[in-house]
């Protein structure tokens, strides 16, 4: 996944895949790498609260380079959904995000973390 920005471009390596349940139901999530700025893990996602409850490009669940991360448990990655929170673009234009990619659209609803007043 490469993003356009006045700046430049940011390309961000899709690595792995998360594998996990959620109300009973099989899902899964892409897994990024950034390739430039500081590295790190990415996970974004967008599920049917996107443009209503929460911002509509995506909400963040992983972001090494910001700290964003539960570390793993017994091997896994930990995903804790309480903890997903909004791209800073959500509240200002002027900073440019990644935002989820169709394959991180999930189709429930996704009733924690970060959400809009």
């Amino acid at each position: 996944m490469v993003l356009e920005a006045s700046e430049g471009t940011l390309e961000l390596l899709r690595f792995g895949r998360a594998a996990f349940e959620l109300f009973g139901e099989p899902m899964t999530l892409d897994l990024y790498w950034f390739q430039a700025y500081g590295g790190g893990l990415f996970l974004s996602f967008t599920d049917r609260t996107s443009g209503k409850l929460t911002y509509g490009g995506c909400r963040y669940l992983l972001d090494t380079v910001k700290g964003a991360d539960l570390g793993s448990k017994d091997g896994k990655l930990v995903l804790d959904f309480n903890f997903s929170y909004q791209p800073s673009c959500a509240y200002d234009p002027r900073w440019v995000c990644p935002l989820a990619p169709p394959a991180n659209r999930l189709n429930v609803e996704v009733l924690a973390g970060e959400k809009f007043a």
